[in-house]
């Protein structure tokens, strides 16, 4: 039980782990996707930035360009106001006309310089600006850059968090693996000791099977010759020789067909799946009908798959039918089955549907390979998948005809003997183990052809997700076929064997028999219940073991404690004796004291009275208290020599037949009889408590019994829990291994996306530099200009 709690809370730990990674996983999957929502807007934003910083450079590279005019114009403007002003200073002695010319040449060459050089004032100022909000939108980006970096952190914080985890639960798994192979280590040994007991019985069933062949031999000869009914002359008169029913086959024959009809219904799912999606596909490639007409052979083709229901919807209601015939109170062979009939025609309409689509599948397939985009191996693809679908069909017809063969005995009597159908029901065993083969190449080959279309240009969105579905019900088809094959293999067995067979012949059941044989149950059914209404209801037989085993248990208990009480009883009348004994003693101990204490009380009253009176007085009291003395000393003498001794059931107590005793023994017999009627009174109460005791232990005892009882019926079913809880522990252990597996690769996958991520990162960041390096070479051309 405590191993069952430490699974339970480890299993309870597991799934709290597991609960918390998924969020986590989950949240890390958001903010996978929100990062790179992030980083292609940072990519976009960084696009325009290098757009607009491109054309701030080309303005920066024209301003700079009619700066250089403007100042090498300013140049010659100053170098010809030189020249005029040099002029102007030797044509001072001529007269006032060219001074008022030079004056006027001189005003319009001040107002084109101030125009220059206020132009030049708003180039820069413009220049500046644009200088400013390049560093503004650099900063911006550098601040993206680092908060984007933190975030990678963080995730890289909450990866390694995870690896660590993921570590120690791999630790803790690998602990309870080696543990797990201590107990595997164990567990041989005792196999092998098993293997050896085996080997033993194996032995020891080999001489009894030895013994009760040739007891069967024996037996057999004997029903050979006298027990069966054969009529030579009138073969119908052999009906007479009916079979016992077997429920144990019924009740197999129940569950096989349950199990079948849980299969054929997965299969029938397929089927279904299969040639829906498959008439989509024909709409979609090569031409898509929402867009141009297809081809009038991929119409029919669709036309016919669109009625797959109507064909392929029958087996399934066909067979629950066949297993609602089989319950416990029918015969189930070959010979009494009738509903196999109808399923077995409904199979051989699905297969014509198969065979009438046949040509249209591979016109299609052949349709795609003359498409324009067609590859080669794409054309070789289809050829395989081609050949698949002509397996298949073949495949289907083959069980058509194993079926047909397994129906005729419903159909018609004597049409197949017992050696036929065991090799047909090997055959259609065969024959369904190849068609689970051809239609896994068929799924491998449409698998090759859809990641071939995926990398052709033109596939779409539509195409994919049908190819995906096509190709899942491909999977669960396959997975159905094999698991029909694998289980008609394990049953092989009893469908060989023959359930019923008429005593003393080997010629298979026919219906008249079959009826006999309901209607022999249905009596002795009737015989039996009858025979329970006029007897008194019987108690179940596990129910009198039980009884038994309580009664048993008791008795022997109860035995014990008789045997118990009576020996205490006897201690008990042991101690009482010797007590009454003694009692008796003390009591006569008293008397005694009694009278010599009175007698010592007279002698002093007389030897009081002597000394108060005359000198012979004294010497006669003395001679007196002497004789008395003597007296005194023969008298216990005189006792010793005459005393008899009395016993009884009490003790022994010695007497002397004295005339002062006489008193005594009265009330020493008073004394004894009511000591006697107490003690009796108390043995009563001592035997009724002891009564009481026993009737109380007897109870406890049945208690105990039917406590044992329940804990054997809870020990067994907690040894099943167990047993379920085991499974449950590898079932969730191979979970975890799954669940372990798809986290490792969804962290490989996420670490790899982070990998690229800051791969992606530092290409920016380098773009940035070598832009931040281009701008500050094309400043420093600027400046040199």
């Amino acid at each position: 039980m405590a191993n069952v709690t430490d699974l339970q809370t480890k299993y309870s730990k597991l799934a709290q782990e597991y609960s918390k990674l998924r969020a986590q996983n989950q949240v890390l999957k958001k903010a996978v996707v929100d990062e790179q929502a992030n980083s292609a807007s940072l990519k976009e934003q960084l696009k325009q930035r290098d757009q607009s910083l491109r054309k701030q450079e080309q303005e920066m590279d024209s301003l700079s360009f009619r700066n250089q005019q403007l100042a090498k114009r300013v140049e010659l403007l100053q170098e010809e106001l030189a020249a005029s002003e040099a002029k102007g200073k030797k044509g001072k002695s001529k007269g006032d006309s060219p001074s008022q010319l030079g004056l006027q040449t001189q005003s319009v060459f001040d107002e084109d310089l101030q125009k220059k050089i206020e132009e030049n004032e708003r180039l820069h100022i413009q220049f500046y600006e644009a200088d400013e909000q390049h560093r503004r939108q650099e900063a911006e980006l550098r601040e993206r850059l680092d908060v984007l970096g933190k975030d990678a952190e963080q995730h890289q914080t909450v990866v390694d968090g995870l690896t660590t985890k993921y570590v120690e639960t791999i630790e803790r798994l690998q602990s309870d693996k080696a543990r797990l192979e201590v107990k595997a280590q164990i567990l041989e040994r005792e196999a092998k000791e098993c293997r050896m007991r085996t080997e033993e019985c194996q032995q020891q069933l080999k001489r009894s099977q030895s013994e009760l062949n040739r007891q069967v031999k024996q037996s057999s000869s004997v029903i050979q010759e006298k027990v069966p009914f054969n009529d030579t002359k009138f073969s119908d008169y052999n009906s007479l020789n009916v079979p016992s029913h077997n429920r144990r086959h019924q009740l197999k024959a129940r569950d096989v067909s349950g199990q079948a009809l849980g299969f054929i219904q997965d299969l029938v799912a397929a089927l279904l799946n299969f040639h829906s999606y498959t008439e989509q596909r024909v709409h979609i490639y090569p031409l898509d009908s929402s867009i141009e007409p297809i081809s009038p052979l991929n119409q029919k083709f669709s036309q016919y798959l669109h009625e797959n229901a109507a064909y392929v919807r029958p087996l399934e209601d066909s067979f629950l039918q066949l297993h609602q015939s089989i319950t416990e109170d029918t015969v189930t062979a070959l010979e009494t089955v009738v509903k196999l009939k109808s399923f077995t025609d409904n199979f051989s309409s699905y297969t014509h549907f198969l065979q009438k689509i046949l040509p249209y599948q591979l016109k299609s397939l052949e349709e795609e390979c003359e498409a324009p985009l067609c590859t080669a191996a794409l054309s070789a693809n289809n050829r395989e998948l081609q050949g698949d679908i002509k397996r298949v069909t073949s495949v289907f017809e083959k069980l058509q005809n194993y079926m047909n063969l397994l129906a005729l005995p419903s159909v018609r009597q004597d049409a197949m003997p017992q050696s036929s159908t065991s090799a047909v029901f090997t055959q259609l065993a065969a024959c369904l183990h190849s068609l689970h083969d051809a239609i896994k190449e068929m799924s491998k080959h449409y698998n090759q052809k859809g990641s071939i279309e995926q990398e052709l240009p033109t596939v779409t969105q539509k195409l994919c997700t049908t190819t995906e579905c096509l190709l899942g019900s491909l999977g669960s088809l396959t997975s159905s076929s094999g698991k029909i094959a694998t289980f008609f293999s394990n049953n092989l067995d009893f469908f060989t064997s023959p359930g019923y067979s008429p005593r003393g012949s080997t010629v298979a059941l026919n219906p008249l028999q079959a009826e006999n044989m309901l209607a022999n149950k249905k009596k002795a059914a009737a015989y039996i219940s009858a025979v329970k209404k006029a007897r008194p209801q019987s108690v179940p037989y596990r129910d009198a073991l039980s009884n038994r085993r309580i009664l048993t248990s008791s008795t022997e208990s109860r035995e014990g404690l008789t045997q118990q009480v009576q020996q205490s009883q006897e201690k008990i009348a042991r101690l009482e004796q010797e007590k009454e004994h003694w009692l008796l003693e003390a009591q006569l101990g008293k008397v005694r004291l009694e009278k010599e204490n009175q007698r010592i009380a007279d002698l002093e009253a007389q030897l009081s009275a002597a000394l108060g009176g005359s000198p012979n007085s004294q010497t006669a009291g003395a001679g007196t208290l002497a004789q008395s003395h003597e007296e005194a000393e023969t008298e216990p003498k005189a006792t010793g020599k005459e005393a008899t001794l009395c016993t009884s059931l009490v003790g022994m107590l010695c007497t002397t037949p004295s005339v002062e005793h006489v008193g005594d023994e009265e009330s020493r017999e008073q004394l004894i009889k009511t000591h006697y009627m107490a003690r009796v009174g108390e043995l009563t109460t001592q035997l009724q408590i002891s009564d009481s005791k026993a009737v109380h232990f007897h109870s406890e005892c049945r208690a105990l019994a039917k406590r044992l009882t329940i804990a054997e019926k809870s020990r067994e079913t907690l040894s099943e829990e167990v047993k379920l809880a085991h499974q449950n522990i590898t079932r969730l252990q191979d979970e975890l291994a799954t669940t372990k597996r798809s986290y490792e690769d969804q962290l490989s996958m996420m670490s790899d996306h982070l990998c690229s991520m800051n791969e992606t990162l530092s290409k920016q960041r380098e773009e940035i530099d070598t832009l931040k390096l281009g701008s500050k070479g094309n400043a420093k051309k600027n400046k040199g200009r």
